[in-house]
C-alpha cells in the first residue's frame, strides 16, 4: 500500500503520525483517501468544489504528479508519497 509522508505544518491533524498508508489506485485517489481518513484535512486541501486546492503538491517517489498524468497519475503498492502545501505568511 503506498506509504504518504504527512508535512509537519499538517502534522496536528494526524496527531502528530508522520506517514500514512493511504488504500488508493491514483495520485488523486490517495488525496480523497487522506481527507476521507483525516477529515480536518479537507478544507485545508481541497476547495468547496472538491478539486485540490492551487498550492497543494503531491509528489510519487520524488516526482511531481503534474509532470506524470497529473491527479490521474497510477499508484504501485510500493510507492512513497509526499504532499507539500505551499504556506505563505509575512
Amino acid at each position: 500500500m503506498p506509504v504518504l509522508k504527512i508535512p509537519a505544518p499538517l502534522r496536528t491533524y494526524t496527531d502528530g503520525k508522520t506517514e500514512l498508508m493511504l488504500a488508493a489506485e491514483t495520485a488523486g485517489g490517495a488525496l480523497e483517501a487522506l481527507v476521507t481518513a483525516v477529515p480536518a484535512l479537507r478544507p485545508h486541501l481541497l476547495m468547496t468544489s472538491g478539486k485540490p486546492r492551487h498550492f497543494v503538491h503531491f509528489f510519487v517517489n520524488d516526482e511531481d504528479v503534474r509532470t506524470m498524468q497529473g491527479w490521474d497519475t497510477p499508484l504501485r503498492e510500493d510507492d512513497r508519497l509526499a504532499l507539500v502545501v505551499s504556506i505563505a505568511g509575512g
